[in-house]
């Protein structure tokens, strides 16, 4: 997956930019650290959990293996669409929503943004903070503030220090998870687990829609860590990097949960991560294996707290008219967003698996709209030619406010309501559809017809080409037509 890029040996280590343009001449990496990164992201605690609830909630192994993948495939994607985003615009995922938003209208879906990773990465924190508390002797509520200073530390030198800890995490987690599914295989009759098929439509949409909803959520930053690759990147070869690692790493973490759960029992809830060291040993080896849990926690808390402050600072360039947002202002972002995520792990510590699936169901609902509209454009409608120094012009091009995309984005949360089924919150069909939770596959599907009916209906101005911010204009090659890896 090697592809030629620039030297990086004279690079800094804390990274300057930040929701600004990336010239061609700092562009640098390779496709084989996206596949690590998000190898690394997705081979970690939180989405054994995740893979955990599909039996938790009432499914059996077989069904749930099947739902789970069936999911990844489907929601890795649309995320790796959004990746290959990255090294063509040189910018953050969520600016280009300015293009189907507006500059002001784009606040609308980065608020939300911002909700979602603050709850992803309290939810993590309670888990790798499980991890740091027992390695290091204390109590849960001591290791998650240890986490949370680690993640602040690391998260101001940005970009690269984030692609080398994923590096790093990546061979930590393929050798823990090694390790724990052979002793998972070896001392367990796996065999009768699968042999125990009793298949229930609900359950495998519950199966599906948990790992379709995983991988949705990256969305909305995934193209941040991609555009510092070089322009010339192949978008196929983007796609596939990104896609692979996530897909990958997220399945081979969520059948250990479905063997771990069905397993556990009971046993499982509020104590994931007791159990889940317990299958490899105790001792020196357990000690090894709380540590790999909590490094492994690092890359994508790391990634919601940097993802966190390229939201923050694109809602206040929006609104400000500033195109760079300086050290001080993002240290503050990344310090309020850790505070915050910090706060809430330490208050729902206790009742952690409930309101996790709960929280990752329901984004659902506020994010399958928004990579709709946002894929619809940019492959369909715009074909990659964006005019980048308009997005920050509300008086350009694209304007302060959108009225086709808020309105379709709109009608895309609405249109779910009467189809989610959380324990806080069940819609008025759910039970017609015999309990089946669907709202996912309506709020992708109906707003991508929708919007792209309305945007050839009322069609704006679209340039001829790419537009740089160096004024350089580029001809924009098919997505199709991009050369393999």
């Amino acid at each position: 997956m090697a592809i030629n890029t620039h030297s990086t040996a004279n690079k800094p280590l804390i990274e300057r930019r930040s929701i600004d343009y990336i010239p061609d001449a700092e562009r640098h990496g390779r496709l084989a650290s996206q596949f690590s990164l998000w190898l690394s992201a997705n081979l970690q605690i939180t989405a054994i959990v995740t893979g955990a609830l599909a039996v938790v909630l009432g499914g059996d192994v077989f069904w749930s293996l099947v739902g789970l993948f069936l999911g990844q495939v489907l929601g890795g994607a649309v995320m790796a669409l959004h990746a290959a985003q990255g090294p063509r615009l040189g910018l953050p995922q969520m600016i280009s929503s300015r293009v189907q938003f507006g500059v002001y209208g784009a606040v609308i879906p980065l608020v939300l943004v911002c909700l979602m990773y603050i709850g992803f990465s309290a939810s993590g924190s309670v888990l790798a903070g499980q991890a740091v508390a027992q390695l290091l002797g204390t109590a849960d509520w001591q290791g998650i503030l240890v986490f949370a200073a680690v993640i602040v530390l690391l998260t101001v030198f940005g970009y690269r220090v984030i692609h080398l800890v994923g590096r790093v995490a990546s061979v930590l987690g393929v050798l823990a998870f090694a390790y724990l599914f052979y002793a998972l295989l070896a001392g367990n009759d796996i065999p009768a687990l699968l042999g125990n098929r009793n298949f229930s439509l609900s359950s495998f949409l519950l199966a599906v829609s948990l790992s379709a909803s995983w991988q949705i959520a990256f969305g909305p930053y995934v193209a941040d860590y991609s555009r510092y690759l070089p322009r010339s990147t192949p978008a196929a070869g983007t796609f596939w990097a990104v896609g692979l690692g996530s897909v990958i790493g997220a399945q081979a973490a969520m059948v250990f949960g479905v063997f771990a759960a069905a397993l556990a029992g009971k046993g499982f809830a509020h104590h994931e991560v007791a159990f889940i060291v317990g299958l490899g040993g105790t001792g020196a080896v357990a000690a090894l294996l709380y540590f790999s849990i909590a490094f492994g926690k690092l890359t994508i808390t790391i990634l919601n707290a940097y993802g966190s402050f390229m939201s923050m600072a694109t809602i206040f360039s929006g609104l400000s008219g500033q195109r760079r947002i300086g050290s001080a202002t993002r240290m503050l972002c990344i310090l309020a967003m850790v505070a915050v995520s910090t706060s809430l792990a330490l208050l729902g510590k206790d009742s952690f698996l409930k309101d996790f699936s709960a929280f990752i169901l329901f984004l659902l609902a506020f994010f399958t709209p928004w990579s709709a509209i946002n894929l619809v454009d940019y492959y369909c409608i715009s074909k990659e030619r964006y005019d980048l120094p308009a997005l920050n012009d509300p008086n350009g091009r694209y304007g302060a406010w959108n009225p086709v995309g808020i309105s379709v984005y709109v009608f895309g949360v609405l249109i779910q309501l009467p189809f989610i089924s959380t324990h806080f919150y069940t819609g008025p069909l759910v039970e017609r559809l015999g309990d089946t939770d669907i709202s996912w596959i309506i709020g992708l599907v109906l707003p991508a017809l929708v919007y792209y009916w309305a945007a050839r209906r009322w069609p704006r101005p679209i340039p001829a080409q790419l537009i740089l911010p160096d004024a350089e204009s580029v001809a924009t090659p098919a997505f199709t037509q991009a050369n393999p890896i």
